[in-house]
């Protein structure tokens, strides 16, 4: 069975060769627009649902990986900076706060699918203005959701953090070991 992750994300390729020696990579080109009703804590799951049946069409017999991260702040979505001034915004934002990420992630299979979320809250010091001017300088917060990467300098900024660490870097590898071993096994794909 040949395994596709559905991400054009370098970090969710690397935590995801922790569960697979050889897979492919083929990322969907979905807009990401969600349903306007949708609660903001659904979209990433939704967005990994959609960007999987995208990658799946066509490929029937391969395991699909759609995955998408958000990063929540105050009630709002984060996603990735379009500026210095926008991931200015952002940093202030999460400075003393309590954020939460959730990674939503589908599989598809033979024309059947599984998804589930999962969600870490990560706290942040107060930063100063100057920390803050520093690290928008980087070109690290511009390709990230909430516009830092904890495993890069943003880890500089966290004061703790409940749940998942791999979730915050965009893929939950062990949840999603067992999902995969669980889907694969269910009666429903056995008789597929």
């Amino acid at each position: 069975m040949d395994v596709i992750l559905a991400s054009a994300s370098p970090r969710r390729k690397q935590l995801l060769s922790k569960l697979y020696e050889d897979f492919k990579v083929i990322p969907s080109d979905i807009r990401e627009l969600v349903p306007r009703d949708l609660d903001v804590e659904k979209c990433p799951e939704y967005l990994a649902c959609a960007k999987a049946e995208m990658v799946s069409q066509g490929r029937e017999k391969c395991l699909v990986i759609g995955c998408d991260t958000a990063v929540i702040c105050e009630g709002k979505m984060l996603n990735k900076p379009r500026d210095t001034n926008d991931a200015r915004i952002m940093m202030n934002m999460l400075s003393g706060a309590v954020h939460r990420v959730i990674t939503g992630c589908c599989l598809f299979y033979k024309g059947k699918s599984m998804s589930f979320s999962v969600s870490t809250d990560v706290e942040f010091f107060e930063l100063s203005e100057k920390e803050i001017e520093d690290y928008i300088t980087t070109s690290e917060p511009y390709d990230k959701a909430g516009g830092y990467g904890i495993q890069g300098r943003g880890a500089l900024f966290v004061k703790g953090i409940h749940g998942d660490y791999f979730n915050v870097v965009g893929l939950p590898v062990a949840r999603l070991k067992r999902a995969i071993d669980e889907f694969l096994e269910s009666d429903e794909l056995k008789e597929a």
